[in-house]
């Protein structure tokens, strides 16, 4: 299926929020977007369209380019768009190994460039009057990825098209515009990495840790309270998977966000400095329903209380430090201790509102969540919220006016889908109450730019692409008069 339209304008838009000021000179884009009819992801569209670059950097910080063989040009590798591209960034991906016979499991996304360029290019293409092509613009976008440095590395060059490649130093970078943004980043090297561990926190401000079997001499920190996570193994595409795979085997724990946090350093028995690559996510769920494979036990801790364990200092202060970044989203009384007497497997379901706005012609209003968003980051989504203590429509109506400065009486409320919905098995199940207001006062502002790019009022029959799956499901029920739907459950 062809890149869409939608997929391209929600990508532009992420990386325009990180670049406003960029917005005037890729006015040509941008009115190629506006140009409904134009399929700007195809190659025969003369008016302009989309081809996109791998930015590969490696582990001395060079980047990767190629010799063009038809215009002589050092470039960096890329190309047109296929039919059968899933995504951008996929586009990229490919041509890197068409170019140069590097596959994409060698190289992996730069953490928080997954789904945003890391720089947009439009520059004029010569006409080919031969091929009866007219003169055109290519609208360039350039997706930043890091070579393993633990990976062998082919080279088989697309003899027609590239004659050599060439690893060059950011100051030699062919594109002064990418040269710009390379140079602000942290390039330099760093050790290999070889571990991974997980940094698991909830809305309260704890932190889960994993007391570890008192084997002394066959395992590492016996009988001490340390990170979910482990060694690197060959199948590991990066320590990503290396972090997910640990957490499945040893709690059959899977988390829908895992981030980079950093990398710290521990010392081994035989005094050799390991470093360990970090990454964080949140988890509302209670250990004692985990399945522990390794270990003693699973237990939240605060911060404050880790003065009383076994653990080691650079753990304590990683959590620490963490803590101090991140403060709790919610305070207030600890649950009830026993939900040890539910045998029937209770646990707790999150209650989400949604707005359901809907204007006279039939459009509903939607809004672009914003790329570094933990849920459903450059996607699409209607306002929404978590009921604090709070009635859920008194959390609509306070929703509605923080996220974008509507007012609505509570009489002008009517409760028209419920969506009872989790994303994977292990994810706390969530119940989403989905509320029409007959009546508002204002205009959708963005109240909350960090969290909203941009707000919209759709065609309910013609939904973007890049639309939060639940959100679709709810919004075509409502449609058809149904007031309940399930998903992500399973079967």
């Amino acid at each position: 299926m062809p890149l869409s339209h939608d997929h391209i304008r929600t990508t532009v838009d992420a990386y325009l929020a990180r670049h406003p000021h960029e917005r005037e000179q890729l006015g040509g884009l941008l009115d190629a977007l506006d140009r409904t009819g134009d399929d700007i992801a195809s190659r025969s569209t003369f008016t302009g369209h989309v081809t996109c670059s791998a930015i590969v950097v490696d582990q001395l910080g060079r980047v990767l380019h190629v010799l063009h063989l038809a215009s002589g040009k050092v470039l960096t590798p890329g190309g047109h768009t296929e039919p059968t591209d899933d995504s951008l960034a996929a586009v990229a991906l490919r041509e890197l190994h068409e170019e140069t016979g590097i596959p994409p499991r060698a190289v992996t996304a730069w953490p928080g460039y997954e789904t945003v360029p890391l720089d947009i290019d439009i520059h004029d293409i010569d006409a080919h009057p031969g091929k009866g092509e007219p003169g055109r613009q290519h609208f360039d976008l350039r997706f930043l990825f890091r070579l393993h440095t633990s990976t062998e590395v082919p080279v088989v060059l697309q003899e027609d098209e590239v004659v050599g490649i060439e690893w060059r130093p950011v100051d030699r970078v062919t594109s002064p515009a990418l040269r710009e943004k390379l140079l602000k980043l942290p390039l330099q090297v760093e050790p290999e990495t070889a571990n991974a561990s997980a940094l698991i926190h909830n809305d309260r401000g704890k932190y889960l840790l994993h007391l570890r079997d008192y084997f002394p001499g066959q395992i590492w920190e016996p009988g001490m309270w340390s990170l979910l996570g482990g060694g690197r193994e060959p199948q590991d595409a990066s320590l990503e998977h290396t972090v997910r795979r640990e957490l499945a085997e040893e709690a059959g724990l899977d988390l829908t966000d895992l981030t980079p946090f950093g990398t710290e350093y521990a010392t081994d028995d035989a005094g050799a400095t390991v470093p360990i690559a970090i990454y964080a996510g949140r988890w509302n769920g209670d250990p004692r329903d985990l399945h522990l494979t390794e270990g003693v036990m699973l237990a939240w801790f605060a911060p404050s209380d880790l003065h009383r364990l076994r653990i080691a200092d650079t753990t304590s202060d990683l959590v620490r430090r963490h803590a101090a970044r991140n403060p709790a989203t919610h305070s207030g009384p600890e649950p009830e201790e026993k939900r040890l007497a539910s045998p029937d497997g209770t646990v707790p379901n999150i209650i989400g509102v949604h707005l359901y706005l809907e204007r006279p012609d039939g459009t509903v209003l939607l809004g672009l969540r914003h790329p570094n968003s933990a849920f459903a980051p450059s996607t699409w989504h209607v306002l929404a919220g978590h009921c604090e203590q709070e009635n859920a429509i008194a959390c609509l109506i306070r929703e509605a006016q923080e996220e974008a400065g509507l007012h609505i009486e509570r009489q002008d409320v009517e409760l028209v889908h419920v969506v009872h919905h989790i994303g994977k098995p292990r994810n706390p199940p969530r119940m989403g109450l989905f509320f029409r207001a007959r009546t508002w006062r204002g205009e959708p502002k963005l109240r909350e730019p960090d969290k909203c790019l941009q707000w919209k009022f759709w065609d309910p029959t013609a939904l973007p692409d890049d639309l939060v799956p639940y959100t679709r499901l709810a919004i075509a029920k409502i449609l058809s008069g149904e007031l309940y739907s399930e998903t992500g459950w399973p079967a």
